[in-house]
């Protein structure tokens, strides 16, 4: 009977030994890797379909729009899930402004003006280009709103951007315009 007891009681602490080793292995094994910095556009995903801030830095006509946007700290905001309709101007659009306007804008102490230029390409709402009216008006995330007009099949943006490309990203829609869209002035 002593023999029995013995036996258990290394029985038992082998198990209790083994259940321990094993659960620290796990979670070892099972930790996710922490980042330490970002939000949302930190996480690395080589497999699912890219977001909006991804497929614009993987444009060469865009390069000014993903500058401007990391200068406004609005990289976060447009890698989370949305849905977002974003109008985004080439580098061709940015070149239209008068000189020294972009350079100004990506100053430090410019930085809310030029949060308000690219909030007022957005729109909280994955809107494909077919999908437009004539005469709608789009509320845009900085609180303006942009008028859509068609013209021969073309959609236009406060008469001043037309869309010409549209690209589906795992949050939302892009539509490439060739202008970039100035909000009205605050009264």
């Amino acid at each position: 009977m002593k023999k029995h007891k013995i036996f258990f009681a290394f029985l038992l602490i082998g198990s209790m030994a083994a259940c321990n080793d094993s659960s620290t292995k796990t979670a070892e094994t099972a930790a996710p890797e922490v980042v330490a910095n970002g939000g949302q556009e930190a996480v690395k995903d080589d497999e699912s379909a890219k977001d909006i801030v991804k497929v614009a830095i993987g444009s060469k006509d865009h390069t000014t729009l993903v500058a401007a946007l990391k200068q406004a700290d609005l990289v976060t905001s447009l890698s989370n899930a949305g849905p977002f309709t974003v109008f985004a101007p080439t580098n061709a659009a940015f070149d239209k402004l008068p000189a020294g306007t972009v350079e100004g804008l990506m100053k430090p102490e410019k930085k809310e003006d030029l949060q308000n230029i690219l909030q007022y390409h957005v729109t909280l709402a994955a809107m494909k280009a077919e999908s437009f009216i004539d005469g709608q008006v789009l509320g845009m995330v900085n609180g303006d709103n942009v008028t859509v007009s068609i013209k021969d099949g073309k959609v236009m943006l406060n008469n001043s951007a037309t869309i010409v490309a549209s690209i589906p990203a795992s949050n939302g829609i892009i539509h490439v315009i060739d202008g970039v869209l100035l909000p009205p002035a605050k009264k």
